[in-house]
């Protein structure tokens, strides 16, 4: 037998050993953030789950999460975070748990000495070029420049297919280099295919129908989520010390797949990023919420806390967002050979009934806040389901 195997199995086995009705966890959910808490709310709340929630870093909201610093500004740790939906489900949802405070996220890129909207719009040319085109001359202008490709494969064929070379180079290659420590022409086609391009004025950078931050930031809407008294949290715990010794009868997982099973096949790639907060002692540095730095320094962007938060304070907060090829895992990096390793752990989860994988790390896969709360929203109605069979059949 693969000694890999050997210890999930002998884990299993000492789980059900332990088992009875009344003492036994419904659910053992591994991670706190945004795929787990909603399903701990939704268990717990609807089926009257009794549920154990692991986590293993100091606080609750995974990489949402956001404090207070030493000056007293609301920052976000982890880098910001914009909440942008197109579902009235999903917003209706997480309106139970915070009031909404509206927002709509502006971004500048630093070009050429200039600073411009990003993503791509009509002042964006007209600022760069010193044109004076309207909508319509922007669709003529970016058919004169586009290098027009039947095969979209790569992000360069994405960018230059719609704005050309020049663009492309200005706006796009050297912020996803540094983001990715790849060229754009070694990447997937939807990393790029993510930013639009407008040939309007319209200079958000989301045009979803529902954009706003929880009034009182995510850390507190997450408290909300997770008061109901069947939710038992541990924090600071890893739930492999704990996971054969409490009993449980199904577990969700949103960590990283590779290490649920021990990295049998290997290490996934990730992306990873390294923060640097500073508090300066002035009212405001940036005009908008966020400034990308495609060509020039280290990091990619800085934001400004203030702006998504809305809080009034005398001093600022920025982040400085330094991608690194190591470090905590944040962005799957999407090529064939790493999907096809994915599928490889993919097949293994499927295998296993007693477990369900769910959010960005256990199913390594980019998603914004909202597409992770419909994932676990969807999981919710599959485990309801088969509750309800299995109480059916009884």
């Amino acid at each position: 037998m693969n000694s890999q195997v050997t210890p999930l199995i002998t884990r299993a086995a000492n789980r059900a050993s332990k088992r009875s009705p009344d003492d036994s966890f419904d659910y053992l959910i591994v991670g706190a953030g945004f795929a787990g808490s909603v399903l701990a709310e939704r268990l717990a709340s609807q089926l009257n789950a009794r549920i154990l929630l692991v986590e293993r870093r100091s606080h609750i909201g995974g990489n949402a999460h956001d404090r207070f610093d030493d000056e007293g500004v609301l920052i976000h740790p982890y880098g910001p975070h914009i909440f942008h939906t197109n579902s009235s489900d999903i917003f209706d949802y997480l309106g139970q748990f915070t009031r909404w405070r509206p927002y709509q996220h502006r971004v500048l890129a630093s070009v050429d000495g200039q600073l411009l909207p990003m993503p791509i719009n009509l002042n964006t040319l007209n600022g760069l070029y010193g044109l004076g085109l309207n909508a319509f001359d922007m669709e003529k202008f970016l058919d004169g420049v586009a290098e027009k490709k039947d095969d979209i494969r790569t992000s360069e064929d994405v960018v230059v297919n719609r704005v050309g070379r020049d663009l492309y180079n200005k706006f796009f290659r050297g912020y996803t280099r540094k983001q990715w420590g790849l060229d754009p022409s070694e990447l997937d086609a939807s990393v790029t295919a993510r930013v639009p391009t407008r040939t309007n004025r319209d200079d958000r950078y989301f045009n979803d129908t529902y954009q706003a931050m929880p009034l009182h930031g995510y850390t507190r809407m997450f408290e909300n989520m997770l008061r109901h008294p069947n939710i038992r949290l541990m924090l600071n715990t890893d739930y492999k010390d704990i996971e054969w010794v409490v009993p449980w009868k199904h577990m969700i997982y949103t960590g990283p797949v590779d290490a649920f099973f021990d990295f049998r096949f290997g290490k996934l790639p990730y992306r990873s990023l390294k923060f640097e907060h500073v508090t300066r002692q002035q009212e405001w540095v940036q005009s908008v919420g966020t400034i990308n730095h495609p060509n020039d320094y280290g990091y990619t962007r800085v934001s400004e806390f203030k702006h998504l938060t809305g809080q009034r304070h005398p001093c600022t907060s920025l982040v400085y967002e330094y991608p690194m090829a190591d470090g905590n895992p944040y962005y799957p990096i999407p090529r064939p050979e790493n999907t096809e390793l994915y599928r490889r752990y993919e097949r293994e989860a499927e295998a296993l009934n007693e477990v369900s994988f769910v959010g960005r790390l256990a199913t390594y896969k980019y998603y914004n806040m909202d597409q992770v709360v419909g994932q676990a929203l969807s999981l919710f109605k599959r485990l309801k389901d088969r509750r309800d069979a299995e109480v059916h059949n009884s």
